[in-house]
Parts: structure tokens; sequence; C-alpha cells
């Protein structure tokens, strides 16, 4: 039987046209090759799982390959890796530095990659500004972290500095559409939606969660099954339990509340994706502030539905109400009874004066 591999080594990109979501980075690096002005320190800082040491690698083997004629060339004896997080003594730098006094025996260029670069000792960033700052002609150094505001003035100020940002739901979830044709895995536009949405910015996390969901469910993602692997409220909930607190009936909406938290999802994150559905309604109650949500077109529709049926003061007033809960919960010594007191709050907007009942006799 074949070892799996992971799909986020599998398909790990080797060109910088590869590489999703970071055009302005890529384009920036293509470009200095072209013309000769790469630098000869670079920083890679930007969120965790977007590509900061993939376009490294990608660069360490673009710089000796002038034609790029043969993308599986690694020039893997050019390149050198060392993971800050373990080696981040001055002895580990002492020896890198040692390694960069001889100059290449193929390609032009040795790339040093020194990954999570923040996690460096004092002594250790001292022990390297004289390398960084001089470096011979055939060194160049690639510095990738995730807390650039760890690195020290002195060693920012030597390098160039490429800023790597979130991958968007849409650039996710495109890529991860082609991954499953690749796959022969079938989807819901909504199941790859959930998924993206999951992975916060992380293309890598992504992935792994496309894994996770693709084992459980098979060779077709269908949104419910993805909600369920997950352990995510389903968009449909939301749109429930807005119905319910419209029509001002506090039985139903703490008895969905109740079932809500007897299939064990989070009450916390409940009430923060209950704040985020009515401002979601709110936007769709104009089209230039439609494409602010990050939903399918079939989510959208519903979104709009529904949204014709509140008024903006209600939205507005329980966007309110949700994120005084959300901000009071840690505090709070009856978690559970907040989120009802919001729920009950929420029910109140609509209420006939006359009614004062509130679905109670």
């Amino acid at each position: 039987m074949d070892q799996f591999v992971v799909s986020a080594r599998k398909y790990r990109p080797t060109t910088f046209k590869d590489v999703v979501g970071q055009e302005a980075v890529t384009s920036t690096l293509l470009r200095a090759i072209e013309t000769n002005h790469l630098a000869q320190a670079l920083l890679f800082t930007g969120p965790r799982g977007v590509g900061k040491t993939t376009c490294a690698r990608i660069l360490a083997r673009k710089v000796n390959q002038p034609d790029y004629d043969d993308p599986n060339e690694d020039f893997s004896f050019n390149v050198f890796e060392l993971d800050a997080a373990s080696n981040n003594s001055v002895d580990d730098i002492r020896m890198l530095t040692e390694q960069v006094r001889i100059p290449p025996q193929t390609g032009k260029y040795k790339v040093y990659i020194i990954d999570e670069v923040h996690m460096l000792s004092l002594a250790a960033f001292n022990a390297f500004l004289k390398t960084l700052e001089e470096p011979p002609s055939y060194a160049i150094f690639i510095l990738a972290t995730t807390e650039k505001h760890k690195v020290l003035p002195t060693i920012l100020s030597r390098c160039q500095i490429f800023d790597f940002k979130r991958i968007t739901v849409t650039d996710a979830k495109n890529y991860l559409a082609e991954v499953a044709k690749s796959q022969n895995v079938t989807f819901e536009d909504e199941a790859l939606q959930i998924i993206a949405q999951k992975a916060d910015g992380a293309m890598r996390d992504a992935l792994s969660i496309f894994d996770r969901v693709v084992t459980y469910a098979g060779n077709h993602l269908s949104r419910k099954a993805v909600s369920e692997n997950l352990n995510v409220l389903d968009y449909d909930v939301y749109l429930e339990m807005t119905e319910k607190l419209r029509q001002a009936n506090i039985p139903a909406a703490l008895i969905q509340f109740n079932d809500i938290l007897s299939r064990g999802f989070d009450s916390h994150q409940f009430i923060i994706g209950l704040g985020l559905h009515f401002r979601d309604l709110l936007m769709v109650k104009n089209p230039g502030t439609l494409d602010l949500i990050e939903a399918g077109e079939l989510t959208k529709q519903k979104y709009a539905a529904q949204s014709q049926t509140v008024t903006v003061d209600f939205l507005l007033r329980a966007i309110d109400l949700a994120n005084a809960a959300d901000l009071n919960f840690k505090s709070s010594q009856n978690q559970r009874l907040l989120l009802e007191l919001c729920l009950m709050q929420i029910c109140s907007l609509t209420a006939d004066p006359e009614k004062k009942n509130l679905g109670f006799s």
C-alpha cells in the first residue's frame, strides 16, 4: 500500500505562479531576480501557513536557475535551512557563519533559510549581525517569522521586508476546488466555503482540514458532512434562530439554544456567530456592501431573503446586544444565563407592546 502524503506536502507550490494569494510578494521577487535587484538579506513575515517557507525555497532554486528550465532541480547542496525554534544558540549561528565562508560548488548562490527567526536568543542575534550586514557576494539570507515585532530592530534594518497576507476565503476555496478535482472528489460549493473559513487565512490549515473531511465523508463533500465533522454551526441554525427572535418567540429561541448546547457546540462561539450573522444580514441590505460577506451564492440568497423581514434598527441593536454578551462572556459567573438573557433581549426588540408575554402564557 502506498504511503499517504498529506495535501499540504503533495500540493506544495514549486513555482511562484503556483503560490496562492501572495501575488504582490511573488511578482516583486520575480522582478527583483530579473532585474538583478535582489537584496542579500530578506525577511518574510506574516501569519502561519501562508507560504513564507515555500516562497523561500522557490526563491533559493530560482536564483540558481536563470532559465528555470528544470523545475525539479532543487540545488539542494546550495540551500541550508535552520529551524531557529530548536537551534537558537550562539553556537548554532557560529556554525552557520562558518559555512557562509565556503563558496558554492555548483550554481551561483548559497541560500540560507532561517525559519522562526524571532526565536533566536539575544546573543545569537548579535552574533549574526555582522554576517547579515556584510555577506559574501554568493550568500543570500532569507529569514522567516510569524512575529516580526520580536526581531531586533538592528536585524530588521538590514533586511528587505516582505509582508505575507492572510489567504482570503475565496482564494482558499478556489484552490481547494482544484485539489478536490485532481483527487476526483466531488463537492458542494458551501462545503469548501466552510473549510476555507475554518482555516482562518492559512492555506496549510485549509489543506489539512480538507484531508480530514475527505477521510470522514469519502469522495463527496456535502455541507452537512463538513459541518458535522468540523463541529461548526451551519448557517441554517442562525437563520432559524433569527426567525424565532424576529417573531419574539422566547420559548422557541431558548429551546433551540438548549439543543445547540446539547449537541456539544461551544456557547461562546454561538453568540459570536449570531452577531456575525446579524452583521451579514445588514450587509446584504445594500448592494454596495454585498461583497463584504464571505459566503457562497446560495447562502447570500438566503441571507437576502431573511434581511427583508427585519429592519436596520433591529439588526443594529441585535448586533450591539450580541457583542455585549461576547465581551462579558469570560467574566460572567453564569455564562448560560448571560446568553439566554441576550436572546430574550433581542426578542423584545420586535415584541408587540400590547402583548407582554413574549410567548409565555
